[in-house]
C-alpha cells in the first residue's frame, strides 16, 4: 500500500493539513474494494482527485475511468448519455448508442455533481447499484454491467432529501464510505504553499520571474475567506503573475485581486427561497384566475337577469352589491351619479313605448351581443355572418374599423365579405 506522501506526489496534491491527509488515507484504504464512495466538499476543493486515486489503486486500474459532470448534461438527454439508447427511441436517435455504464464495464465511473441528477435517473442509478442491471432508453432488454461508482457533490444531500429532490435510499447506497475534503480557509498552513506552487507553475508557463508575497500579503491570503477555494487561489495567482510588473507583491496590490466580500463572488442559489417564490407566484396566479372566473359568472348572472326582467331599476337595486364588485365602488358611484350605468343601459321592453318616445334613445354598445345571445342558432356560419353584418353596419361599411373590432385582419374580412356576398 502506497503512503499518503507518495500519493500526493503522484497526483500533484499540495498540502499537509490533517483533514486532507485523512481523506487521502480513506481513499487508499477503500481503493481495493468495490464499495461505492461519496466525496463531499465545497466547490473548488479538488474532489476530482479522490476518484482518480481510488481507480489507480484498485483492481480496476486497467479498465476504463470515465468522469461525468451530471450538472452539465441536459435533463432530457442524461438517461441516454449514462445508459445508452436504441435506434428510433426518440427523435434524432438515428442509431444505437452505448451509454457510459456499458462502455465503462469493468472500470470506474465518477459522477460529479450527483445531486443534480433528475429523480427518474436516480431510480435507474439505484438499480445499477443494487444488482448491476440497466435498460437502454427505448429498450426492454435488461443488460448487466460491473462498474465501480464514485460520486461527488458540493450540496447538502440531507437538505435535498427533505425537499424531495434526492432519494434517501440512493444516498445510503452511494455513501457507503463518505470522504470529505476540507475548504481552503480551514487549511491555513497550506494556503501560502499552494500560492507558491501556482506562482512557480505560471512563471514556467509564461517564461517570466516568479512572483513573491510580502509578509503583509501572506497574512492577507491566510485570513481571507476563499469561497472559491483552490480554484479561486489558482486564478488569483495566475492574474498576479501575468499582470504585475513588480514581482514582489504587497497586500495593497493583492487586494485589487480579492473581492471585498463574498457577496461579489458567484454564489449557490438558495433553492429554498426560490421554491417558496415559485410556490407563492403559483398561488397568486391561481387566485387571480379563480377571481376572474367568479367575476365572469357574476357578469353572466347579471346579464341573464337583465334579459329576463323588464324592470331595470329593480334589477339594479337588487344587484347593487354585485354591480359594485364588477365595476368597482368608485367607478360605479361616478357612473350612477351621471345616470349612465352602462351595464344597465339596455332598451326597455315593447310595452314601454311611450316612455321611450319621451326620452332620447340610448346608444347601447352591448346591443349586438345581446341579440346574438337571444338567437338560438348553433351554426357557426350564421353567427359569423351576423357578427360581420353588425360590425359593418356599426362602422358604416368601414372595413378597417370593423376588422379591428372583430379581431381579424382587414384582408380576412375582405375575403369573408366576398365569401358571404355581403
Amino acid at each position: 500500500m502506497e503512503s499518503v506522501q507518495a500519493i500526493k506526489q503522484r497526483f500533484g496534491i499540495i498540502g499537509n493539513d490533517a483533514a486532507l491527509n485523512r481523506a487521502i488515507e480513506k481513499a487508499i484504504q477503500v481503493a481495493p474494494t468495490d464499495i461505492s464512495i461519496l466525496v463531499t466538499g465545497e466547490s473548488g476543493v479538488g474532489k476530482e482527485s479522490i476518484p482518480k486515486i481510488i481507480h489507480s489503486l484498485s483492481h480496476r486500474k486497467h479498465g476504463k475511468y470515465i468522469a461525468v459532470n451530471c450538472g452539465a448534461i441536459p435533463e432530457g438527454t442524461i438517461d441516454s448519455e449514462l445508459f445508452g439508447h436504441e435506434k428510433g427511441a426518440f427523435t434524432g436517435a438515428t442509431q444505437t448508442r452505448s451509454g457510459y455504464f456499458e462502455v465503462a464495464d469493468g472500470g470506474t465511473i465518477f459522477l460529479d455533481e450527483v445531486g443534480e441528477l433528475p429523480l427518474t435517473t436516480q431510480v435507474r442509478l439505484l438499480r445499477i447499484l443494487e444488482n448491476g442491471e440497466f435498460l437502454k432508453v427505448g429498450s426492454s432488454k435488461v443488460q448487466k454491467t460491473n462498474v465501480r461508482i464514485v460520486a461527488a457533490t458540493n450540496i447538502n444531500l440531507f437538505e435535498a432529501i427533505q425537499k424531495g429532490k434526492f432519494r434517501e435510499d440512493l444516498y445510503y447506497r452511494l455513501s457507503t464510505v463518505d470522504i470529505h475534503l476540507p475548504p481552503l480557509r480551514d487549511r491555513k498552513e497550506d494556503i501560502h504553499l499552494l500560492f507558491r506552487k501556482f506562482a512557480s507553475d505560471f512563471a514556467l508557463k509564461y517564461k517570466m520571474p516568479t512572483v513573491k508575497l510580502t509578509e503583509d500579503a501572506i497574512n492577507l491570503i491566510l485570513n481571507y475567506r476563499w469561497s472559491g477555494n483552490i480554484r479561486q487561489l489558482r486564478n488569483v495567482a495566475e492574474q498576479v503573475s501575468v499582470l504585475e510588473q513588480i514581482r514582489t507583491i504587497n497586500s495593497n496590490t493583492l487586494k485589487h485581486y480579492l473581492p471585498d466580500s463574498d457577496h461579489n463572488l458567484p454564489a449557490v442559489v438558495n433553492h429554498t427561497k426560490s421554491d417558496s417564490d415559485f410556490s407563492s407566484e403559483r398561488e397568486i396566479l391561481y387566485k387571480v384566475l379563480f377571481d376572474m372566473k367568479g367575476d365572469l359568472n357574476d357578469l353572466k348572472k347579471l346579464t341573464m337577469e337583465l334579459m329576463k326582467s323588464g324592470d331595470v331599476k329593480d334589477v339594479q337595486k337588487e344587484n347593487e352589491g354585485l354591480i359594485q364588485k364588477i365595476y368597482g365602488e368608485d367607478n360605479y358611484k361616478e357612473r350612477e351619479s351621471g345616470n349612465n350605468v352602462e351595464v344597465l343601459s339596455i332598451p326597455q321592453p315593447d310595452n314601454t313605448d311611450s316612455q321611450i318616445m319621451d326620452q332620447p334613445p340610448v346608444q347601447d354598445k352591448y346591443q349586438f351581443a345581446e341579440e346574438v345571445v337571444e338567437e338560438e342558432t348553433l351554426s357557426l356560419h350564421d353567427k359569423e355572418l351576423e357578427l360581420i353584418k353588425k360590425s359593418l353596419e356599426r362602422h358604416k361599411g368601414k372595413r378597417k374599423l370593423a376588422a379591428a373590432e372583430l379581431g381579424i385582419s382587414e384582408r380576412t374580412l375582405y375575403r369573408k365579405i366576398k365569401q358571404y356576398d355581403l
